[in-house]
Order: structure tokens, then sequence, then C-alpha cells
């Protein structure tokens, strides 16, 4: 499962970042996930929120769409009105996008708390503004 990941770091390392994280080609070649798409053995759940920053949104969606051409098991969730931060704090819930998302992959059903389930979604209907 990966969640608002950064899957090449060729944009990192021009940006003012570079001041401080030093990457020459080769660190950014061995370190880009995209780049080594053909050791991926496992089906992927590839994930980001809405309120993350274009350049997290964009890099989501081309590792997924490079992943697939790869004849890769992929699935791409998008996290309506959540960010970076949150978005993984729905691994805590089997009704959370995350958490769903990861029993579907093991083939397992949530169980029905006594409390009855939770409601899905975001709570309150929060947008976000990027």
């Amino acid at each position: 499962m990966c969640i608002s990941g950064m899957y090449d770091l060729a944009p990192v390392a021009l940006s003012a970042r570079s001041n401080y994280v030093n990457f020459d080609h080769a660190t950014v070649a061995a370190l880009s996930p995209i780049r080594h798409i053909n050791r991926l053995h496992a089906p992927l759940i590839i994930a980001y929120g809405t309120c993350e920053t274009p350049e997290f949104q964009r890099q989501n969606r081309e590792f997924a769409a490079a992943a697939e051409a790869a004849g890769k098991q992929v699935r791409l969730l998008v996290g309506e009105h959540y960010n970076h931060f949150e978005l993984p704090e729905t691994l805590a819930s089997p009704y959370g996008l995350l958490g769903r998302a990861a029993l579907d992959l093991m083939g397992l059903q949530p169980r029905v708390s006594y409390r009855g389930a939770p409601t899905r979604g975001r709570p309150g209907g929060r947008n976000c503004s990027i």
C-alpha cells in the first residue's frame, strides 16, 4: 500500500529542497520507485488525498499509470477531502478508505462492532483548499 508518496525524486532534486538534500543523478535513480517498477511483484494500492499538493497528486497518478502499463495489479484510490497527513488515519478503521482497501486486498470482510458500523466518508463534509 503506497500512501501519498513521492515516486520520482527528480522534481525534488530540482526544488528548493536541493539546498539541504543533495541528490545526485545516481541517488535519484536508485531511490525513485517509478524507475524500478519491474521489481514490483505484489498487488498495489496507491492512494492520495484531494487536499494534497498538485505534485503529490500527480506523482501518485503517474506511478499508478506506469505500474498498470507495466502489467502490474494496481488500484488507485483518491481520498476526497483528505490531506497527506489525514489519509493514513483511514487505515485505523475497517470502514475507512484504506482500511477497507487493505481488507479487500487480503480477501477479508470487516466485522460489525457492537455499536454498529461507523459512517463512511469524511465527517463534517469539510472541504480543502490548496
